[in-house]
């Protein structure tokens, strides 16, 4: 007798294993990737087989069979299947849920793959033919077919702003012959007219040819260049370079605020089907862009991180844009880093990889430092005449402050606006101010649910948490000693966008933070207005920092630099500096030359004068140096077992004990220590710190560890989460 074959399926669950089911009733076995409908406990749910087996360490007849092959062909190819089954075992995360993150939801519900686009209705020779005046049996199949005349073909939206029941009317036009229904591709090549290549400097050029020369094997590339310096350029030169060889390429960017920007640039120079993915997108949108890349019909797939996992059966380069950026990771459920796997990806595929930023990570940095990495400089600004912006620090200590703006400041403003510049500002936080305060007792708005202030939205009149999203109106006086005077320290983009309303009445300013463009669309618009000058001052938080092209912008302020020089975070000044090279970046890219202003009470501080000095890479060498003796990454490993309850002794105990069954002496602990933030929406926070020098030792430790975690006393009353590699300690 054959011995039985085994399906290993990958569940959306939290449990660390594979299921075994038999095969369905009617014989035909599931390939591994392919979806199948399987019993699961009182319910059905879909899975993906991940491989075969012949054993099954349950006896068999117990397991079940699998109800319902839902695919004819693998929908994960065996190179996703492994960087799945890497990615769990490295981040120690439940392998079933990884699976479930590397496709759409759509998909994850059981749904077929339908690549279809949107239907289209247009007026056929016949009906262009016929006077509407014929139809005067039918008046609304008259009325619709005299407004296809003139807008066909037409999609479902537009016919509906032409009439709600607009359904029954066509239907009759096309029984008739006077009108056809077509569904147009999903993703469509893009055949318009191309924009010819520019001339690339010496230094693009050396880039290019290097990573040329490595396609069709694995090395990874660190293209450092200064903002402004076309990375972008090269990015388009390989990938037309690769496209030419058959092959694909994915290129991921950290925010979904730069995807319709590259995307277009792309559009604009290759004559390439391009999908685009992000979380911007419908279920529908996102699908097609997967299943066009996963069948090799979008040859250059652009996305934000999660685009990492679309199948792509001819890669052949993977570009990763703003690799420092930290939205690379993700903070939430399976808490990958999509620059890190990228290179897991690149190396088991054997293609190279770019890495390109004005300002690396410190990672980044020491991995071309000790030749892990290839470095790649551009050290010129691409447009022939562009320079680098001068940059000064404003101290405004013992200087009034106009709604966070000092009279320096404005009158730069003032100057540039007069010479027909465009000015950004920048500011990390939204909202009007960051607390309300009595003036009289000290009263603070803060918040009921977590340890942190309340944040006034003056256009609602309501007190916000950014952390836990808790609101109430605000008070028009003290509530707890019943002063008028209420004070509002500090300022954020709103209060900004007042005050220079005020100072410069005349001039289109426009604000662009997460409050201004919740609307679908709104991002893109504000982007577009910013990008051809038709808003003269730009204010923004951190939206507007990460590789945006501004041509007109002259002039960049810094209003608050003081935020983060003094982080609890061990990365805190590296972002800082990183964010402040970053938004300096957006000045003067053109032929006009730029100007930076940092407001500062902190001038002397030593992270701002290493930075003016000697640039970011100067500031680099000096944090890795410290980094070194402090023995922290990149030179130690870390991994935080984050707990929550509504009783901090409940977290304590459980993180004590979780603690104590750390088993080998190369794996430093730290804690139970307090989060940054103890007390967030409601719940207690704490964390259990481990640090290794070799991250084999810390691997080898958390493998059995985390699932033992689960089997602590009291492990139900706590919700926890493990992170390896965290990009930040809150």
């Amino acid at each position: 007798m054959p011995e039985p074959l085994i399906l290993q399926v990958a569940i959306d669950t939290p449990l660390y294993r594979l299921f075994d089911y038999l095969p369905a009733d009617t014989g035909k076995p599931a390939e591994p990737g392919c979806r199948v409908r399987v019993p699961f406990g009182r319910t059905f749910t879909v899975g993906v087989v991940m491989g075969v087996s012949t054993h099954s360490d349950f006896p068999l007849h117990k397991l079940k069979h699998v109800s319902e092959v839902l695919d004819t062909e693998p929908l994960l190819p065996p190179d996703m299947r492994r960087l799945i089954h890497w990615a769990a075992d490295y981040y120690q995360h439940p392998i079933g849920v990884v699976a479930a993150a590397a496709i759409p939801k759509s998909l994850r519900e059981g749904k077929p793959l339908d690549l279809s686009g949107d239907s289209l209705w247009q007026i056929t020779a016949s009906g262009s033919q016929t006077d509407v005046a014929s139809l005067v049996r039918a008046p609304k199949q008259s009325a619709l077919l005299g407004w296809l005349t003139q807008h066909s073909p037409a999609d479902t939206d537009a016919l509906t702003s032409f009439s709600d029941n607009w359904r029954t009317a066509m239907t009759g036009l096309v029984a008739k012959g006077l009108a056809e229904k077509r569904i147009q591709p999903c993703l469509e090549i893009n055949n318009g007219d191309v924009v010819t290549a520019t001339q690339l400097n010496p230094d693009q050029q050396h880039a290019v040819d290097r990573v040329n020369a490595s396609l069709g094997q694995f090395q990874t590339f660190l293209l450092h260049g200064i903002t402004g310096s076309g990375k972008t350029e090269v990015y388009l030169a390989l990938t037309d370079a690769v496209i030419a060889r058959g092959k694909q390429v994915l290129i991921l960017v950290p925010e979904i605020s730069l995807t319709p920007q590259l995307t277009r640039r792309f559009r604009q120079r290759l004559s390439q089907t391009i999908a685009a993915l992000h979380s911007g997108l419908n279920d529908r949108q996102r699908q097609c862009a997967w299943g066009m890349a996963a069948r090799g019909d979008a040859r250059v797939v652009i996305g934000t991180r999660s685009a990492l996992f679309t199948p792509m059966p001819e890669l052949g380069l993977i570009i990763i844009d703003e690799e420092h950026d930290a939205s690379l990771k993700q903070q939430e459920g399976f808490r990958y880093h999509a620059r890190d796997l990228a290179l897991v990806r690149a190396k088991h595929a054997a293609i190279p990889v770019v890495l390109g930023s004005a300002t690396p990570s410190l990672e980044s940095l020491y991995n071309a430092e000790r030749g892990q990495y290839q470095l790649l400089q551009l050290k010129q600004r691409a447009a022939t005449n562009a320079r680098p912006p001068r940059v000064e620090v404003l101290d405004v200590r013992r200087r009034p402050l106009q709604d966070g703006l000092s009279e320096m400041l404005l009158q730069h403003i003032r100057n540039h606006l007069a010479q027909q510049g465009q000015v950004l500002l920048f500011l990390n936080r939204r909202g009007y101010a960051p607390l309300l305060m009595c003036h009289e007792c000290g009263w603070t708005t803060d918040c009921p649910r977590c340890d942190a202030h309340m944040t006034l939205h003056q256009h609602s009149r309501r007190l916000h948490c950014h952390h836990c999203g808790h609101e109430k109106p605000a008070p028009s006086s003290c509530p707890q000693c019943g002063h008028s005077e209420l004070w509002l320290p500090g300022a954020g983009t709103e209060r900004i966008e007042q005050a220079l309303g005020q100072h410069f009445p005349d001039v289109v300013i426009s604000r662009i933070d997460s409050d201004t463009t919740r609307r679908k669309g709104a991002l893109d618009d504000k982007l577009e207005q910013a990008r051809l000058g038709e808003a003269r001052i730009l204010i923004g938080t951190q939206i507007l920092a990460k590789g945006h092209d501004f041509p007109n912008v002259s002039l960049v302020g810094i209003l608050d630099a003081d935020q983060g020089l003094f982080s609890t975070d061990f990365r805190g000044t590296e972002n800082l500096a990183q964010l402040i090279i970053q938004v300096a970046g957006r000045a003067g890219r053109a032929e006009r030359a730029g100007e930076v202003f940092i407001q500062t009470h902190q001038p002397d501080h030593p992270l701002l004068a290493t930075l003016l000095n000697q640039g970011y890479t100067g500031f680099a060498q000096a944090a890795l140096a410290e980094r070194r003796h402090s023995e922290l990454p990149p030179f130690s490993h870390l991994a935080i077992l984050r707990a929550e309850a509504t009783q901090s002794e409940t977290v304590t105990d459980f993180l004590r004990q979780a603690k104590n069954l750390l088993t080998t002496g190369k794996v430093l602990s730290f804690g139970p220590l307090p989060a940054p933030m103890a007390r967030r929406a409601g719940r207690q926070r704490m964390q259990l710190v481990l640090q290794a020098s070799e991250r084999r030792d810390l691997h080898a430790q958390l493998y059995g560890w985390v699932r033992a975690l689960g089997e602590i006393k009291g492990a139900s009353k706590v919700r926890w989460s493990l992170d390896v590699d965290p990009a930040d300690l809150y």
